[in-house]
């Protein structure tokens, strides 16, 4: 792969994990019935999730860049 799709594919993790932060928040204030919370919770556990592969990618990127 040569770096500048890699670098897409960081610059894309990022977002997610950003849209993701929004939306999770978003839903956590409007919040109020059983049904929001529930849904608020589901975007922040994916959240954590697509954190993890960011920083998979962004400490790979790294380590491939550094040599």
């Amino acid at each position: 792969m040569s770096e500048n799709s890699l670098s897409f594919i960081a610059i894309i993790a990022i977002l997610a994990v950003t849209i993701v932060l929004i939306r999770g928040l978003k839903s956590f204030f409007s919040g109020g019935n059983l049904e929001e919370k529930k849904k608020s919770n589901k975007l922040m556990q994916m959240r954590v999730f697509l954190q993890f592969c960011a920083i998979i990618i962004l400490m790979s990127l790294a380590y491939i860049y550094g040599k």
